[in-house]
C-alpha cells in the first residue's frame, strides 16, 4: 500500500483536494510534514473551504522556512495567506501579513519574485485607493520581476493588476489584452489553483463592471467548466453562480438565473460568510424588481446593503415602480453625488435619468445622459453605448423631440439584439413606440409596442407589460383631451391654483381633472401621475420648467 504521503502528493497533482487533505493530514500525523508538503496542505485546504486549517498551515510554513533561514519563502508563504483572508474579506489580519512580508522582503532584498507578488498587492491598493498611475506602475514593475524569475503566479497576478488599471482607467482596449493574455497562461494549466480561481474571478467582474458582456459570458463559462472539473472546490464556485446568474437575466433566462442566484447565496452563505453573499442577493433583488415583486425585492436588496454591497440603482429604482418618487429621487441623486469615478458613475446614471425625468428634472437628466454618453464613447463597449442610446432617447422624447429620439434609440435596441438581451431590447422598443406615436406614425407605435409587450409577457416582467399594455390601448389611458392637457402641466410639479392660471380654467376645475385621472389611470399620488407622464410621453416641452 501507497503512504499517506505518496497518496497525498499525487491526489494533489490530480486536484483531487479533499483526497489530498486528508492524506496529506494523515501523513503529517505520523510525522512532520516538510515546507513543500505543508504548503500543499494549505492550498488543498484552502481550496475545500477549511479556511483555518489553511490559515494555521500556511503560518506553519512560514515559520518553519523562518527556522530554516529562507526569509524569502516565507515572505511567500504570508503573502499567500495575506491573499487568500483578503479574500474572505479579513483586511486587518491580512494587513498584518502583508506587513510581515514586505519587512522581510526589505531584509532580503528587492530582487525577486515575492517582491513582484507584493507589488500585486500595493497596486491594488493604490488603484482602489484612486491613483492609477502608481498602481500601473507598481504592476508594470512587478510584470518585469515575475517574467525575469520565470515565475508564472507572479507574472499572471501583476499582469491581472495591470489589465484591471487599464479598464478601470478608461483604457478599455490596452486593458483587456492584458486579461485576455493572462487567461491564456490560467487555461493553459501554466499557473496554481489559486492563481487561477483569483484570475477568473477578477477578470469576470472587471468585464462586467466595464459592461464588457461578451467577454464576461465566455470567461464565465470557462470559470464554470473549471469549477465542474473539481467538484470538490470550494473557493470560486459561489462566484461563479452569481456571474452566471447575472448573465441569465440579461440573456432572458430569469427562472434560470433565480435558481442559479439562490444557489450561489446558500453556497456563500456557509460559514464563514462570503463578502459576495451580497451581490448574490443583489442578483435575487433584482430579479424580483423586474418581475413586479417590488416588496420582496425591497427586502433584499437592503439585506445585500447589510451585506457591503451597495443597493443601488437597483433599490432605488423599486421606490419608483412603487410610486416612492421622492425616496427614489433623493436616493438616486445621493448615490451618483457620491460616485466619483466613471465606472461607478455609469452603473448609476441610466437609472438616474429615469428617475429624474419622473420627477421633472430634464434638466439633469439631458445632463446625465450626456454624461453617460461621453463614457461609452471613450470606452466603446457595445453595452455601454446600448445604455447610453437608450437614456439619451428618453430625454429627447421628454424634450418633445421625437425624431432625434428615434435616432438614438435604434442603434441602442439593434446593439441589444445583437447582444441577445430581450428585455433590454424590448425596453428600448416601448421608448421607439412612444416616439413613433409622438410623430403620428400609430401603425409604427404599435408594431414596436407589441413587440415589446409579447417579449415581456414571455419572460414575466408583469410591470411593464401592464405599461405596455395600458399604451397598446389608448394614446393616453383614456384621458380626454383636456384631462391629458393638465397631466402634461401637473407633471412639471405646478400645484392646481398654477395649472389653473397656466391653462385659463377655473382651479375647481383642475381639481376635478386631477381626480379623473387619477380615477382612469389607477393612481393615488401627484407623484405617481408625474411618473405616469413621463413614462408614457405625455410632456410637451413648452410646459417643462
Amino acid at each position: 500500500m501507497p503512504s499517506s504521503l505518496d497518496a497525498g502528493r499525487r491526489a494533489y497533482e490530480n486536484q483531487s483536494w479533499s483526497n489530498a487533505h486528508a492524506q496529506l493530514l494523515d501523513a503529517d500525523r505520523d510525522e512532520p510534514l516538510a515546507i513543500d508538503d505543508l504548503e500543499r496542505v494549505a492550498v488543498a485546504a484552502y481550496l475545500v473551504g477549511a479556511d483555518r486549517d489553511s490559515d494555521a498551515t500556511w503560518t506553519r510554513a512560514h515559520h518553519a522556512c523562518l527556522r530554516e533561514g529562507d526569509a524569502r519563502r516565507a515572505a511567500r508563504n504570508s503573502l499567500w495567506l495575506a491573499f487568500t483572508l483578503l479574500l474572505r474579506g479579513e483586511q486587518a489580519p491580512a494587513g498584518g501579513w502583508f506587513a510581515r512580508a514586505g519587512r522581510l522582503l526589505d531584509e532580503v532584498g528587492s530582487d525577486c519574485a515575492e517582491r513582484g507578488l507584493f507589488l500585486v498587492a500595493e497596486a491594488l491598493q493604490e488603484l482602489f485607493g484612486g491613483d492609477v498611475a502608481v498602481a500601473l506602475d507598481k504592476a508594470s514593475t512587478a510584470v518585469r520581476l515575475g517574467e525575469r524569475f520565470e515565475d508564472p503566479d507572479v507574472t499572471a497576478l501583476a499582469r491581472l493588476a495591470r489589465g484591471q488599471t487599464l479598464c478601470l482607467s478608461g483604457r478599455q482596449a490596452d486593458g483587456v489584452g492584458e486579461l485576455d493574455e493572462v487567461m491564456v497562461a490560467v487555461t493553459a494549466g501554466e499557473v496554481s489553483p489559486i492563481v487561477a480561481g483569483i484570475t477568473y474571478c477578477a477578470v469576470i467582474d472587471t468585464c462586467q463592471a466595464t459592461f464588457d458582456v461578451r467577454r464576461a459570458a465566455e470567461w464565465t463559462a470557462a470559470l464554470h467548466r473549471w469549477c465542474e472539473s473539481q467538484p470538490d472546490l470550494v473557493p470560486y464556485r459561489g462566484q461563479c453562480l452569481v456571474h452566471r446568474a447575472e448573465l441569465l437575466q440579461l440573456q432572458g433566462a430569469w427562472s434560470d438565473a433565480m435558481e442559479e442566484a439562490t444557489r450561489a447565496h446558500d453556497h456563500l452563505s456557509r460559514p464563514p460568510v462570503h463578502p459576495a453573499v451580497g451581490d448574490a442577493l443583489y442578483r435575487q433583488a433584482e430579479l424580483l424588481r423586474l418581475r413586479g415583486e417590488l416588496g420582496r425585492a425591497a427586502e433584499l436588496y437592503f439585506r445585500a446593503g447589510d451585506r457591503g454591497r451597495d443597493p443601488q440603482p437597483g433599490l432605488a429604482l423599486t421606490r419608483l415602480a412603487q410610486g416612492q418618487l421622492p425616496v427614489a429621487d433623493a436616493a438616486i441623486r445621493r448615490a451618483v453625488d457620491e460616485a466619483v469615478d466613471p465606472v461607478t458613475r455609469s452603473h448609476l446614471l441610466a437609472a438616474y435619468v429615469e428617475i429624474v425625468l419622473a420627477a421633472g428634472d430634464v434638466a439633469a437628466a439631458h445632463a446625465a445622459a450626456d454624461e453617460l454618453t461621453a463614457i461609452a464613447h471613450a470606452r466603446g463597449v457595445p453595452a455601454l453605448q446600448a445604455i447610453a442610446g437608450h437614456a439619451t432617447g428618453t430625454v429627447l422624447l421628454a424634450e418633445g423631440d421625437a425624431s432625434a429620439a428615434l435616432a438614438a434609440l435604434r442603434p441602442a435596441w439593434a446593439a441589444w439584439r445583437d447582444l441577445e438581451a430581450p428585455y433590454e431590447a424590448a425596453r428600448v422598443r416601448v421608448a421607439a413606440g412612444r416616439a413613433c406615436r409622438r410623430l403620428a406614425d400609430e401603425d409604427g407605435a404599435i408594431l414596436e409596442l407589441q413587440a415589446a409587450a409579447s417579449v415581456f409577457r414571455t419572460l414575466g416582467a408583469q410591470r411593464d407589460l401592464a405599461l405596455t399594455e395600458r399604451l397598446l390601448t389608448s394614446k393616453g389611458g383614456g384621458l380626454s383631451g383636456r384631462e391629458a392637457e393638465v397631466l402634461a402641466v401637473l407633471a412639471t410639479g405646478l400645484t392646481n391654483r398654477a395649472i389653473a392660471t397656466e391653462l385659463h380654467i377655473s382651479e375647481k376645475t383642475v381639481a376635478r381633472h386631477v381626480a379623473n385621472i387619477f380615477t382612469k389611470l389607477g393612481l393615488s399620488s401627484r407623484a405617481a401621475a408625474t411618473a405616469y407622464a413621463y413614462e408614457h410621453g405625455l410632456v410637451r416641452p413648452h410646459y417643462t420648467q
